[in-house]
Parts: C-alpha cells; sequence; structure tokens
C-alpha cells in the first residue's frame, strides 16, 4: 500500500444480531495486518441504518451478515453496490459455502463462510482495506 491512510479506517459491520456482530468484530481484531491502520467499527443492525451511514461516504469496507433479518446482508449489499457512489468493497458472511452464487449476485468482493475463521476474515478485511485505501475516488 502505497499511501497508509494517516487515521483508522472504518469498517461498517452489519447483522441484526449483536452476538453475530461481536463475532466479526473479534475475527477482524483491532489491526488486521501489520502496514494497515487500525479499524475503527461501526456496527449497524438494520437495513435504513446501513444505506444512511453509506451515504455519508466515511466507510472504508462493509461486512454483510447473510443471514442477517428482516434484510439479508448480501441483499444490502446488492443494493449498496447498485445505488451509492464509491461503494465501499463488501465482504459477505455466509451461511454455507453453497451459498457462494447468492454473494456473486449481490457483487460481494470477498465472501467467508461460517463457522468463522479469524485468520480468514482478517486477510478478507486486511484485502479489502488496501484495496479501498489504493482505489479511494479523489474528493470532488
Amino acid at each position: 500500500m502505497s499511501d497508509a491512510p494517516e487515521g483508522p479506517m472504518k469498517v461498517l459491520v452489519y447483522s441484526d444480531d449483536a452476538n453475530t456482530r461481536e463475532q466479526i468484530r473479534l475475527a477482524i481484531g483491532r489491526r488486521p495486518a501489520a502496514d494497515l491502520p487500525a479499524v475503527e467499527f461501526v456496527e449497524i443492525a438494520t437495513q435504513p441504518a446501513v444505506v444512511e451511514r453509506l451515504d455519508r461516504g466515511d466507510i472504508d469496507v462493509v461486512v454483510v451478515d447473510g443471514e442477517a433479518r428482516p434484510a439479508g446482508g448480501l441483499g444490502v449489499a446488492r443494493q449498496a453496490k447498485d445505488e451509492v457512489y464509491d461503494c465501499p468493497p463488501i465482504l459477505a458472511i455466509i451461511a454455507r459455502r453453497d451459498d457462494g452464487w447468492l454473494a456473486t449476485w449481490s457483487r460481494a468482493d470477498a465472501v467467508v463462510a461460517l463457522p468463522l475463521d479469524p485468520m480468514a476474515v482478517a486477510k478478507a478485511v486486511a484485502d479489502l482495506m488496501r484495496w479501498r485505501a489504493d482505489n479511494r475516488l479523489p474528493a470532488l
């Protein structure tokens, strides 16, 4: 990564289940890789709140729970990719590897299946953080 951001990078974690959000946060950790800045988590439990927060433009990576209710994370991911200007990269957490086709439909940039492997989650988020830092659109 050529120009590492000065401050923390914001990772939005979407799930209606507080326990799932906690598991995702713990899997990512405070700094998923030594070459990256610290992570600041933004936990959100509803689809309207995700849309509102993404519209602000200050999120670097999004992690969605494919099993969230009533709005599933994969649908939220697809909506974000369709509607958010300079949409941050999205990691989809899916319940079954066979749901990979749904993650493709959602246009998620990375996918990890349950049960959560902390190493896989941290690596996926680190890769998306690097991608975001290198490909952020310039401010208008």
